[in-house]
């Protein structure tokens, strides 16, 4: 929240709870958790040092957002403006898983649809990406 002070903090206080409420009402994670967070936890999987959740899941979040057709650029710089981590040499993770991760992600809950169900993505494909996106 580098920057932003109180008014920072509030707003992501705001959207901590806004989605403590989504998931409440809906009585599961699926209003907060999407391809980004199947992307870290897929990285949980493979990697033999994962980073945190949290950080794994910005990095998924550039990613995502460009399979989504979203200013992915834009979300790599915010969070370069608050220096979180947006490639996997910060997240302390070897590329290659990266990319077993984009590839595997789609079958940890195969049950929530998200933009993986639309592009499954092949080892180059996902290598594709990641290089893209700056991530690898």
């Amino acid at each position: 929240m580098r920057g932003r002070g109180e008014e920072g903090y509030r707003v992501l206080i705001e959207a901590l709870v806004s989605c403590g409420v989504a998931m409440s009402i809906a009585g599961s994670s699926r209003p907060c958790s999407g391809s980004e967070h199947l992307f870290s936890h897929a990285l949980d999987v493979v990697a033999p040092r994962p980073a945190l959740h949290g950080e794994q899941c910005g990095v998924g979040t550039i990613m995502m957002a460009k399979l989504h057709g979203l200013d992915w650029r834009g979300i790599r710089e915010r969070l370069r403006v608050i220096g979180a981590p947006t490639t996997a040499e910060e997240l302390g993770i070897e590329p290659r898983y990266v990319v077993e991760a984009l590839v595997r992600a789609r079958r940890i809950r195969p049950e929530r649809y998200t933009i993986l169900n639309e592009v499954e993505l092949t080892e180059k494909e996902a290598r594709e990406l990641a290089e893209e996106c700056g991530v690898i």
